[in-house]
């Protein structure tokens, strides 16, 4: 598996109207309650895992894999036994 660098990532993700590029790291079997965020995402995982549930659908997303949301989208995360890094572009409304 051959990911993109961090600055490839943000440089794609600006072109593509992203404001802010972050990197996230999350704790071993870290949780959150449902949420959601006012601003768009477009994220890839690139250590660890996590689950992602949105309404009735659950994704398992392994390193390499990448999810996409848009803002005000109901959503909840759980990490996997060694937490999870992922880089994520917002993209703020205007």
């Amino acid at each position: 598996m051959s990911l993109p660098s961090f600055d490839e990532f943000t440089a794609t993700t600006r072109a593509l109207g992203f404001d802010e590029v972050l990197v996230r790291e999350w704790a071993p079997g870290q949780q959150t309650g449902t949420h959601t965020h006012p601003f768009s995402v477009k994220a890839l995982v690139v250590r660890g895992e996590l689950w992602l549930q949105c309404g009735e659908e659950a994704r398992h997303l392994p390193a390499g894999q990448g999810f996409e949301l848009a803002a005000g989208v109901e959503h909840s995360e759980r990490y996997g036994a060694e937490g999870a890094t992922f880089w994520v572009a917002r993209k703020h409304a205007a």
